[in-house]
């Protein structure tokens, strides 16, 4: 997929290293087709390695995308400086009166906090009510599922014993959901997150439906029952994450020697270095997943749904 990128954007010159058709803008508006209009909205600290992350994922089917960054206005990054900031994102009162085919909500690190008490929460609030008619189809991982599954149906999270870290083994629970079509029966995912939300509490929503699940780690895949319009297209969708299936291979190994360089009581990342050595170089076994379920949400539930011209969802 060609992306649109600002041609000063730090990712990409990693994505073109890295062989990834990145277009300029001049080529794109020369072409004569619309491009999916997708705008993530980043909450993570490390938001220059997550959007490398997340745009080398969309780049994996031949659709154009033309991606915008977003960044709340009621948090000031710490990690981030401001000159990028100010250069790349945008905040909700700059794109609020427009409308997108896709969105992508990122994870945050602030499970310790109830949701009321995360600083832009009334802010996320505006922009997931927002969302409803005017983003076409929205990607929620990690916290940000959490978020987006509390705000729309009411789901809680629940603390964890401890961290879980790690890659693990999930299993389709609705092998025919377009979002895991072509995908083995068994496939891996990276977890890293304090809390859950649990199968049943899932299960006791109507209007939700649990896509896959791993006995380690519990949900992974989730989505809204009313997106699915037939087997080709959706509409007005919801997808949830609980992973990190955008990691790069050294991501989690970063995670594991900040937490102990802090001092935390941590665990070695579950199935990730081999022979569980820190020392030795991890193995990255979910590539091939993570991309099938970018390029099957850009497709089923961005691409084969959104009209070529649109004002409005109702």
């Amino acid at each position: 997929m060609p992306i649109k990128l600002d041609a000063q954007l730090p990712a990409r010159s990693i994505l073109e290293m890295e062989n990834i058709f990145v277009m300029s803008r001049e080529r794109a508006m020369a072409q004569d087709i619309r491009p999916l209009r997708i705008v993530i909205l980043n909450l993570m600290p490390t938001k220059i390695e997550t959007e490398t992350q997340l745009l080398r994922l969309l780049s994996n089917t031949p659709i154009q995308v033309d991606v915008e960054l977003l960044q709340t206005a009621t948090h000031v990054s710490k990690n981030t400086s401001q000159e990028h900031l100010l250069q790349f994102y945008k905040t909700f009162g700059e794109i609020k009166d427009q409308r997108y085919d896709g969105m992508i909500v990122t994870g945050a690190p602030v499970e310790h906090l109830p949701f009321e008490e995360v600083d832009y929460w009334p802010e996320l609030c505006e922009i997931f009510e927002w969302s409803k008619k005017n983003v076409w189809s929205t990607f929620h991982i990690c916290w940000g599922a959490q978020a987006g599954l509390y705000y729309h149906h009411g789901v809680p999270k629940v603390p964890l014993p401890r961290k879980l870290s790690g890659v693990y083994t999930h299993r389709l629970a609705d092998p025919v959901h377009p979002l895991v079509r072509g995908m083995d029966d068994e496939y891996f995912a990276p977890h890293s997150r304090y809390t859950e939300v649990r199968r049943q509490d899932i299960e006791d929503v109507p209007e939700l439906l649990l896509i896959s699940c791993s006995e380690e780690a519990g949900v992974h895949l989730v989505s809204d029952v009313g997106c699915l319009v037939n087997d080709d297209g959706c509409r007005n969708s919801n997808i949830y994450t609980t992973g990190h299936s955008e990691y790069d291979r050294e991501t989690l190994a970063f995670e594991y020697f900040r937490d102990v360089k802090k001092g935390l009581d941590i665990q070695i990342p579950c199935n990730y270095f081999p022979g569980d050595d820190p020392g030795r170089t991890p193995t990255m076994r979910w590539r091939g997943a993570a991309s099938l379920l970018f390029s099957n949400w850009l497709n089923h539930f961005v691409y084969q749904g959104t009209p070529y011209v649109w004002t409005t969802l109702s």
